[in-house]
């Protein structure tokens, strides 16, 4: 299953990411799970919404790059060993992670994977029974 995701190129300045998040919370459009990379002229925020194609537009309209992008959300167990499990199979494949950001919640760990061959990461991860959740899915947790 392929979760969509968002990256919204930012300028490095105080209360950008402030202006997105008040954006899309005021168009009742959640964010999921986000992280933000930098360096010194730009960011890049990377997130999993509510309702994409809202987003993007809301974003669009007031000016913001926005770009979508298919990955993956591996749904494990939070617990020592049960991710280095999944890179193993994911390593042996010869698939290669571009990116990576997770988030975790009580027994449960969310991973949201960007790797160079979607296909073939999403296959050797159901084939090791590991459980990918589409973006509907992260809102029924």
């Amino acid at each position: 299953m392929l979760t969509k995701q968002l990256s919204i190129f930012l300028e490095n300045k105080r209360g950008r990411f402030t202006e997105v998040a008040k954006l899309l919370g005021e168009e009742g459009i959640n964010m999921t799970a986000f992280t933000v990379s930098e360096n010194s002229d730009f960011g890049i925020l990377r997130l999993i919404v509510s309702d994409t194609d809202k987003a993007i537009d809301v974003l669009r309209n007031h000016k913001y790059a926005v770009t979508e992008a298919d990955v993956i959300c591996l749904h494990c167990p939070n617990k020592p060993g049960a991710l280095g499990r999944a890179m193993d199979f994911i390593t042996n494949a010869g698939i290669f992670i571009e990116y990576m950001y997770a988030f975790s919640e009580g027994e449960s760990a969310n991973v949201i994977i960007r790797p160079d061959n979607l296909e073939l990461c999403m296959e050797v991860l159901k084939a090791n029974q590991l459980e990918l959740l589409a973006a509907s899915d992260l809102y029924k947790l």
